[in-house]
């Protein structure tokens, strides 16, 4: 189970460009079972939230090891995507999170700094 993850967010489409950031989602899709099928990364989740007045519409949880994400995230495809999205919609971020076993790092981390007060 991978111990990291990418959250890729997003808000809403550019006024105008709705069905361009329809065929950018379904193609970052793509994009993301080829890493999977590559074992670039280990899995993907695309969530869209429900109506909630906020700023964020939906992302992406892209599972891998952590060296294969940041290989990942600095390639000139995903850039180019990433690029592409962000023309197409509005708040497109990519943020590095940890998950599974990295968390309990990242939470051992933060008992050790609070401890330490």
């Amino acid at each position: 189970m991978a111990d990291n993850a990418l959250y890729i967010g997003w808000n809403r489409a550019v006024i105008g460009r709705e069905k361009l950031a329809m065929e950018l989602f379904t193609g970052f899709m793509s994009f993301l079972q080829e890493q999977v099928n590559s074992e670039t990364i280990e899995s993907y989740e695309p969530v869209v939230l429900g109506a909630h007045g906020g700023d964020m519409n939906g992302f992406f949880l892209v599972r891998g090891e952590a060296t294969k994400l940041d290989t990942l995230k600095r390639s000139d495809r995903f850039l180019d995507l990433l690029t592409q999205c962000s023309y197409a919609v509005e708040n497109v971020g990519v943020i590095d999170a940890f998950i599974g076993n990295g968390l309990s790092s990242q939470i051992t981390r933060y008992n050790k700094l609070i401890g330490d007060n």
